[in-house]
């Protein structure tokens, strides 16, 4: 399939595969470039406000206490939607913004819950799913298997996490806790590879300057979403509370 999308690019634009490599290769680490960003930004917004929320009880009870939580929660997840139905209405720029503020805001969501493990466990978690996330989505990027067949599977997989998480918010079981946190690694470390294939295929079905801008970040947007809660899952299963 990635094959064939690749010749008929090339056949198109009259590009040898020399081109067509160098031209990939640019588009790719344009995503990895903005999905590494991303994560750092978040990084850096967690930190401050993680901090912020150790010096001053009463900001603490301001952002996560009340309606302001429900806030703090749902608003990354309100711009993912904003940026997946609004992506042929925005801006270039205008995505970019978005995918900033995601970023950001993904940070103050996550400040609290990086609060409940020491820091050494934080960081060795965080280098684990660095260097799962990497070898997966360089598998992704370099197969010449089709990976579409997992994708049906890996949302149905989605799907059922987020139900027994639902579920279990009310159950309080570690024993299905424990199930979830196992479930959810396997299920984004499929995505991980699943998504590079996917932004690679992407590619090669041709697209104008602009257009190849919007789905570099929309591709990173992936990856970063595969990336965090991959991070999150391991560090349930992993990381030493507090």
């Amino acid at each position: 399939m990635a094959e064939n999308l690749e010749q008929q690019y090339g056949a198109s634009r009259g590009a040898t595969s020399t081109e067509l490599d160098q031209g990939l290769r640019s588009h790719m680490l344009k995503v990895y470039n903005y999905m590494a960003s991303g994560v750092l930004l978040t990084g850096i917004v967690a930190m401050y406000f993680a901090q912020a929320i150790v010096d001053s009880p009463a900001l603490a009870q301001t952002i996560f206490g009340g309606p302001m939580a429900y806030v703090v929660m749902f608003s990354p997840f309100v711009m993912v939607l904003v940026m997946s139905f609004g992506i042929n209405k925005l801006s270039t720029f205008a995505l970019q913004a978005c995918y900033w503020t995601f970023a950001a805001l993904m940070g103050v969501s996550l400040s609290s819950i990086l609060l409940m493990y020491t820091g050494e466990s934080v960081a060795k978690v965080f280098f684990i799913t660095a260097a799962t996330f990497g070898s997966l989505s360089l598998y992704g990027y370099t197969t010449k298997k089709s990976l579409s067949g997992m994708g049906s599977f890996l949302f149905m997989g989605l799907v059922g996490i987020i139900i027994a998480s639902i579920v279990n918010m009310f159950m309080q079981s570690s024993v299905m806790d424990f199930v979830i946190s196992v479930i959810g690694v396997l299920v984004f470390a499929g995505l991980t590879a699943y998504d590079t294939q996917k932004i690679k295929q992407m590619y090669f079905e041709g697209h104008d300057t602009q257009a190849m801008s919007k789905l570099s970040i929309m591709g990173a947007l992936k990856l970063y979403l595969d990336f965090i809660n991959m991070f999150l899952f391991l560090l349930r299963l992993f990381g030493n509370r507090e």
